[in-house]
């Protein structure tokens, strides 16, 4: 890429690494957080490292026609991290975009300024579309990505490797020349404060640290005989939906939640929203509770709460919510939420052994929420 080799913009500078940005560049890319995502770096990594990078491998990533700027604070030009661009695809006017950023930097939004600076300035050097990797279980890239007005456009499967050799998948954000400045909007908002409470119960989003509750109540009889198909789940699948929770709220696919006491916080179940027709604005519910805390009115608050913010922040205009004709208890929190039963449709879900189960539909508007 050619152009200028100072930008400044957005309350960052972006300029040449130097020499006495050494200690700088060790201090962001031998941190935990960069080693685990960005598997490029050597490990461990040294001043040796960092001085290759600063005397070889940015100015090489210039020749190649791509950019290696260090990001700096405009008042002290003290280096935060690094920014650039690769993987360079000139028949498409394509160009891959990443970052690093100093622990003592993250959550000023640093990386959001750097990669919204280095962006328009490749939109403005003819760049026509710009893209940017993240592992599923890096949340907080995919916000930066979504600040900067990327948006997200799929799953590339086994597009990164591991340290070991071993392939995972990437989630691919992009952002075209003429798209509109500014953040991209969400399809699944976040919660206003991380919660939704009417202060008996509290919903909040699901975590990693969730992982062990989840296999245990997905994991149990009867709540395995409501799904379809009615077969347990790996405990890895449960750690992996835990673990990509928040992606998965951030690229709009589902939002997931523990439902929990609000009083004392132990968690009494789950609960999830998604789209089920964005065009539309039809969304689908689910939930689930642990024994201890059945018959005490939990699934009905979350259900009322989690429709609340789906007709609300969320914007939907519709919800359905889909049963297996033999659950009766869940038939009735729907109904004591406002949910209406809506149609039986045979032979829908696939059971055990290649059978077919019924699905009970209910269906809730906005003004029948009670």
């Amino acid at each position: 890429m050619t152009g200028e080799k100072v930008v400044e913009a957005y309350g960052v500078r972006l300029r040449q690494f130097r020499a006495g940005d050494v200690a700088d560049v060790v201090d962001g890319c031998a941190d935990p957080i960069s080693q685990r995502f960005v598997t490029s770096l050597p490990a461990p990594y040294t001043e040796v490292d960092a001085r290759w990078w600063i005397e070889a491998g940015a100015p090489a990533a210039w020749t190649g026609g791509g950019a290696a700027y260090a990001i700096a604070d405009p008042a002290t030009d003290r280096l935060l991290g690094g920014v650039g661009l690769n993987c360079l695809v000139p028949d498409r006017g394509q160009v891959e975009i990443g970052y690093w950023v100093r622990p003592s930097a993250r959550g000023r939004g640093v990386a959001t300024a750097a990669t919204r600076a280095l962006s328009e300035h490749a939109f403005a050097a003819g760049t026509s579309r710009l893209e940017l990797l993240t592992e599923p279980e890096n949340a907080a890239s995919q916000r930066v990505a979504l600040a900067a007005g990327y948006r997200y456009e799929g799953l590339r499967r086994s597009a990164g490797r591991f340290r070991d050799g071993g392939r995972h998948d990437l989630l691919a954000w992009v952002r075209l020349a003429e798209d509109p400045p500014g953040p991209t909007a969400r399809l699944l908002p976040d919660l206003p404060g991380g919660v939704l409470t009417d202060q008996v119960v509290a919903l909040r989003r699901l975590g990693p640290e969730d992982a062990e509750l989840m296999y245990r109540l997905h994991s149990r009889p009867e709540v395995v005989a409501n799904q379809a198909p009615p077969v347990p789940p790996a405990r890895e699948s449960i750690e992996r939906r835990c673990a990509t929770a928040e992606s998965a709220w951030l690229t709009g696919d589902i939002a997931r939640l523990l439902i929990t006491d609000a009083a004392t916080g132990e968690p009494a179940g789950s609960c999830g929203l998604s789209f089920s027709d964005v065009g539309s604005g039809e969304g689908s519910i689910g939930y689930a509770l642990l024994p201890d805390w059945r018959g005490r009115g939990y699934a009905t608050r979350a259900v009322r709460l989690l429709a609340g913010w789906a007709f609300g922040p969320a914007g939907m205009a519709r919800l359905t919510a889909g049963t297996v004709p033999e659950n009766t208890a869940s038939h009735r929190v729907l109904e004591r939420v406002g949910f209406q039963r809506e149609a039986l449709q045979r032979g829908r879900l696939p059971g055990l052994a290649g059978t077919r189960l019924d699905d009970l539909t209910f269906a809730l508007l906005p003004d029948e929420l009670r």
